[in-house]
């Protein structure tokens, strides 16, 4: 179930008839924030694409609710992650994990040296109450392949703050060492 989270980030997700219903009757309660995602929703973003949405908060118990809800589906991901990368050119985030070695040759002690700059530049940046869920979601990472999935969303983060945007080109080389 370690993975789990990792799945659910990289999996790309469609609305239901049941999600399309729930958007026009609100039938089923969901809370506000599970309602935004499933309304973000689009056969085209991934569950990391949608965590953006929700910075605050872990979108991965969002998306197990409406996928257990049947709100919204899996899609195969190879088509749209095919179409994807045909369409949009490939982001400094994915360069910069492109040369790393493979993420099972990494030891232990990597990986928590990659949480710790992860999860303290976020604390720095934003006074941890900023990006909470964000640095939980980076210190609930159980291997480098589940780390190296909330890499972009901690880039865009720490990119979206001037503090952050002034010391992320530091911090990114002692990361790439270690993740």
């Amino acid at each position: 179930m370690a993975d789990a989270p990792s799945h659910l980030l990289a999996a790309i997700y469609a609305k239901t008839a049941l999600g399309q219903q729930e958007i026009q009757s609100r039938s089923l309660g969901l809370l506000p924030l599970a309602r935004r995602v499933l309304v973000l929703v689009d056969g085209k973003r991934s569950g990391h694409d949608l965590s953006a949405f929700v910075s605050d908060h872990n979108v991965a118990p969002l998306l197990s609710e409406l996928l257990a809800r049947g709100c919204i589906d899996v899609l195969d991901s190879a088509a749209p992650a095919a179409a994807s990368a045909a369409a949009k050119p490939k982001t400094p985030e994915k360069d910069d994990l492109a040369g790393l070695p493979a993420p099972d040759s990494r030891s232990a002690q990597e990986l928590e040296m990659a949480r710790s700059l992860m999860a303290n530049a976020l604390d720095y940046v934003f006074d941890h109450y900023g990006h909470s869920a964000q640095i939980e979601s980076i210190n609930a990472c159980r291997s480098h392949s589940e780390l190296r999935a909330l890499y972009p969303s901690w880039t865009q983060a720490m990119d979206s703050h001037a503090i952050g945007k002034k010391i992320l080109p530091g911090i990114r080389v002692k990361l790439l060492a270690v993740l």
